[in-house]
């Protein structure tokens, strides 16, 4: 695809400082750009960057915009990593697209499923009994609906996809377990984007349900029963233990674990790695992680923690006694 950046500035608005004839055949990080690549800058630390950078426009913020032009042609706009996201939508409608059928002869449809006549479904794929598929959703190859399950419109489910296999449920009896039946489905909001290889459960007795506009990276388990509210991202390797329920416009770091049964307010952001054990009521930034360090070094802190139960004690008994003084 090639562009002039007027046609970008057309379309996208911000304020050009250069060349508008500038003709871009590519976009590209700052430091492996072009002449003939834009390229953006979010964050002032990498600055050093945008100085070294050979690409032939940048966007950047407000903030930045001397550094920018002392380089070169640039685009100014107030959140630069939202316009590049645009850009990067504005430049794949320009991109030649597939004109294969919607549907891949290799795809195994239910009689009894529903899918819309606009939606695209990729090689591969199954799309079970009673499951439901929403106008304008894509399903990339391999990707799996269950029965009775709904994805809603224009979502993308990426490869390897598997909505509503059976949760984790087994009664124990004696030394052998009992399968707990997963009688309910997924109910899959409109814009929802779910990486490769996501596994979202379907529920025991009610459905699992991911609200509207979520976005889930690859290789997320969701359990039986989990609540996903509206606009909230998780980042690859996450896991969300059954019944959970988590607010809207939340955001999970890769790696974490939220356990079953608690319940994440709204606009609640958690750290990669962290292990959520008990439920978070109020917004804000949360963090559970050990940090690295040697391993000797670790070993002696982590011996020091599991005494502090003892210490506390300790320190107990000694205010205890200076009290009674």
């Amino acid at each position: 695809m090639e562009i002039r950046l007027a046609a970008i500035i057309a379309a996208l608005g911000g304020e050009l400082h250069g060349d508008a004839n500038m003709l871009v055949t590519g976009l590209a990080p700052l430091e492996v750009a072009t002449p003939s690549d834009l390229s953006f800058l979010s964050n002032p630390k990498y600055q050093q960057q945008l100085a070294q950078s050979k690409a032939g426009c940048v966007v950047v913020g407000p903030q930045m915009l001397c550094a920018a032009v002392a380089r070169g042609t640039c685009i100014v706009a107030e959140q630069p990593y939202l316009y590049f996201a645009k850009l990067t939508q504005l430049w794949k409608q320009g991109s030649p697209t597939s004109s294969g059928p919607l549907i891949h002869p290799s795809a195994v449809i239910d009689p009894l499923a529903q899918v819309d006549a606009t939606a695209r479904i990729g090689a591969l794929c199954v799309v079970e009994r009673g499951a439901r598929v929403g106008a304008h959703t894509v399903l990339k190859s391999r990707v799996t609906v269950g029965e009775n399950c709904v994805v809603g419109e224009r979502c993308i489910l990426h490869s390897g996809v598997v909505i509503g296999a059976d949760g984790f449920g087994f009664a124990p009896n004696g030394e052998v377990w009992e399968k707990i039946e997963q009688l309910g489905a997924v109910q899959i909001g409109n814009d929802v984007e779910i990486g490769a290889n996501t596994c979202v459960d379907r529920g025991a007795l009610q459905d699992t349900v991911i609200e509207d506009g979520v976005k889930l990276d690859n290789l997320i388990q969701i359990g039986h029963n989990v609540h996903v509210g509206r606009n909230t991202a998780m980042a690859g390797c996450v896991g969300v233990a059954g019944s959970a329920t988590i607010g809207a416009n939340c955001t999970v770091g890769g790696g974490a674990i939220i356990l079953g049964h608690l319940t994440v307010a709204a606009n609640v952001n958690i750290s990669a790695a962290t292990v959520v054990t008990r439920s978070i009521q109020k917004p804000g930034h949360y963090t559970g992680i050990f940090p690295v360090d040697e391993n000797a070094s670790w070993e002696r802190n982590a011996a020091t923690l599991k005494q502090l139960h003892t210490l506390r004690d300790r320190i107990k008994a000694i205010e205890k006694e200076i009290g009674s003084r």
